[in-house]
């Protein structure tokens, strides 16, 4: 949003509490992965550094299930090939700053804003230096993009008639890693999403291009198993060995791992109004932090830049119309894909092994095959399109209606292919392109 405000003409600075992370040498398979969509897709493009980024992904064209006997079944995001994009957090960052601070934006890092006056557009920082030193900036417009602790947030916290909640569900998560073979080639199929479902929790891993996957391991903070009982290297590895035989040979550094990296939690945040008295708002996780599980988190908060820009392009600097413009379009959707977000751990931790889940995405797949003006299924609606997330979220469970009734059919397993599939789709209106 940064650099696509300066493009425009204003005049765009940028705070940052932490230093300069194009400084640091990123070790890859060592920071959260993020997955690429079509939603973020959209917003590079429009800032015109789409086909820089795709020199930095790996494409996973869908799940590969690990079962707990070690067999692996391929379960393709779509017909059409269509794949999400595997890349660092930490690189994806490096390239935006180095895009913003050519197009002019002004960087100031180790600058921890400590303060906002919001009615006046006047923010307070300390900044870490030799000696520590306080700085004072007054703008037209603050944007919060300060993420789920945002310093912004906080300060509207304080304001009359302002709604917030959080919650932090009761799995958290542990990055370990899988590096490349002593050959130097990949231990797995690289362009999958490779998923070790078990019920209650998972193991993900995502590819990256030095040839390593990154780990997430999603776990209950308490009870058995969880992440109070893998308190010991012992412990850690006779689970693993029982859960995940198949990916125990391929983590040579596992225990070690396992001890030394945090665990960490996982909430949602949700919060309204995003804008205060025309000058200031908040996007991406400052407004609507999500849990991982739909791989959207980063994705609607470009979605956010790109609403943002367009409203823009209609009032201008208009912000008495721009901003309650953005806020009352972008809170349904917000709410929407936090919803799915958690349905879909579910689907992930649990269904995808499971035989009539599988059956019921054959049949939404034959549907959209024959009716693909009427049928998408959910997941390609939310992950390969710019529907909005409420509208797809309507439409999915118009369709989840339908599929329930069809998978009650006692004899569905055999007779599937002699669906009236025709019929299905009778009474859904036409999807817009």
């Amino acid at each position: 949003m940064l650099f696509l405000l300066a493009r425009k003409g204003f005049s765009v600075s940028l705070y940052e509490q932490r230093s300069d992370i194009r400084k640091i040498k990123i070790r890859e398979g060592r920071s959260i992965n993020l997955a690429v969509s079509t939603r973020g897709w959209t917003a590079l493009e429009l800032l015109g550094i789409d086909e820089l980024v795709r020199e930095h992904v790996v494409p996973m064209r869908g799940r590969m299930v690990h079962s707990p006997e070690g067999d692996t079944s391929f379960q393709p995001y779509s017909a059409e090939g269509d794949a999400i994009f595997s890349v660092s957090r930490g690189r994806l960052n490096q390239l935006l700053l180095d895009i913003a601070e050519k197009c002019g934006v002004k960087l100031c890092f180790s600058h921890k804003c400590t303060y906002v006056d919001l009615k006046h557009g006047i923010a307070y920082f300390t900044v870490a230096a030799e000696e520590l030193s306080e700085v004072t900036i007054e703008a037209d417009l603050i944007i919060g993009a300060d993420g789920a602790f945002s310093a912004v947030r906080k300060a509207m916290q304080r304001t009359d008639r302002f709604n917030f909640s959080q919650y932090y569900i009761d799995w958290g998560y542990k990055e370990l890693t899988i590096p490349p073979t002593p050959s130097g080639e990949w231990a797995l199929e690289p362009n999958a999403l490779h998923i070790w479902p078990r019920g209650n929790y998972m193991l993900i891993a995502l590819p990256n291009l030095d040839k390593s996957f990154t780990c997430t391991l999603f776990l209950g903070f308490e009870g058995d198993p969880s992440f109070e009982k893998l308190s010991k290297p012992e412990a850690v590895h006779a689970f693993f060995t029982t859960t995940f035989p198949d990916a125990v040979p391929l983590m040579p550094n596992l225990q070690e791992e396992f001890m030394e990296n945090p665990t960490s939690s996982l909430v949602s945040i949700s919060c309204y109004p995003w804008t205060r008295y025309n000058r200031s708002a908040l996007v991406g996780d400052a407004s609507h932090a999500v849990v991982p599980f739909y791989g959207q988190g980063m994705n609607a908060g470009f979605e956010d830049v790109r609403v943002f820009m367009e409203l823009i392009e209609q009032w201008g600097a208009d912000w008495s119309k721009v901003l309650p413009a953005y806020e009352q379009l972008r809170k349904p959707d917000a709410d929407a894909i936090q919803e799915l977000a958690m349905a879909n751990f579910v689907e992930m931790r649990d269904s995808v092994a499971d035989e009539e889940f599988v059956l019921r995405k054959k049949i939404e797949a034959e549907l959209h095959r024959r009716y693909p003006r009427h049928w998408l299924p959910l997941y390609s609606m939310v992950t390969f399109s710019n529907m909005r997330y409420s509208d797809a979220q309507e439409r999915g469970r118009q369709q989840a209606r339908i599929m329930d009734e069809v998978m009650a059919r006692p004899d569905i397993a055999q007779s599937w292919q002699e669906l009236d599939y025709e019929a299905l789709v009778k009474g859904l209106p036409e999807l817009k392109s």
